[in-house]
């Protein structure tokens, strides 16, 4: 899913070629799309936008009439820019919109339909679809641990909880946290001050660094390749690798449909954390930490 550093460069490259433009015809294939129509969709048409902005893991395009349209791009959306009257690509193109510099096209990877569209009046109604984090780019370190604190759960869950922070999920959590030498499973209640110092240190870092590194990827194009997994991250997506700070073997834990990948030395004091599935099917046979796991492989 794209998260805060691949939105923010979205929006930035969309705003060179939206600003000021008109949207001249909208095309929606998908009817799981369009989440919500009021105004409709042809009521943006002939406006001009006037700004853009980021909700959490949203983008926002604001018309004039205060009329705004909103994209969720969920795991396996993208956006594509091509000519003026550009057609839709094959089973994966959602909807196009044709402006006066070019055409926008959205496209959804995959047989689920999880991507969304929102027109929405008035930014009352923008503010109430976004989850309300606070930015980690904006916020003290005081702040930051108010929000962090507030309640009790993992920093992994924390991090990619929406409501909590914005625009961060699976991907940056990892690489935050491989900075700040954090487990994700320790809980936001035994953190002690030099922790949450370290933790708010590093989510600004890890963000800064990756707005920096996808600019200059793009180089004033429109942004290709958007995936969670980049080279250059040093433990996400990178299982069985070695740690690029000191050689151990990446590790993971799977939940559901995602996994947190962290390095056993650098984050967690040599202790293997349990994969819910593999322990529970291992019981005694499951290596506790990376020594253990390194000899059984010897």
């Amino acid at each position: 899913m794209p998260e805060l550093p691949d939105i923010t460069v979205y929006i930035e490259a969309l705003h060179e070629r939206l600003a000021g433009t008109r949207l001249r015809r909208a095309a929606i294939v998908s009817p799981f799309l369009l989440r919500t129509a009021a105004p409709s969709l042809d009521e943006l048409l002939g406006l001009e936008v006037l700004r853009l902005e980021r909700l959490g893991k949203r983008i926002a395009i604001g018309f004039d009439n205060d009329i705004w349209l909103v994209i969720h791009l969920m795991i396996a959306g993208r956006l594509h820019w091509k000519p003026p009257g550009a057609g839709l690509p094959g089973k994966r193109g959602l909807a196009a919109l044709d402006f006066t510099t070019g055409t926008l096209l959205l496209t959804e990877a995959g047989s689920e339909r999880r991507a969304a569209l929102h027109v929405i009046a008035g930014e009352e109604a923008v503010v109430e679809l976004d989850p309300g984090g606070i930015d980690v780019l904006e916020a003290g370190l005081e702040k930051f641990t108010a929000a962090l604190t507030r309640e009790n759960h993992t920093l992994k869950r924390a991090l990619t909880d929406p409501r909590i922070f914005s625009g961060i999920g699976n991907a940056y959590s990892d690489e935050i946290l491989y900075r700040a030498r954090l487990s994700p499973v320790v809980l936001t209640d035994r953190l002690a001050r030099a922790e949450i110092e370290r933790l708010h240190s590093a989510a600004q870092m890890t963000l800064r660094e990756w707005i920096a590194r996808l600019r200059a990827d793009r180089a004033g194009e429109f942004p290709r390749h958007v995936t969670a997994f980049r080279e250059g991250m040093a433990v996400h997506g990178r299982y069985g690798q070695p740690c690029p700070e000191c050689g151990t073997a990446v590790q993971r834990i799977r939940y559901a449909s995602n996994e947190t990948n962290y390095c056993p030395r650098c984050q967690t004091g040599g202790r293997l954390l349990a994969d819910r599935s593999l322990s529970r099917l291992l019981k005694r046979d499951w290596p506790r930490t990376v020594d253990e796991l390194e000899r059984r492989k010897g």
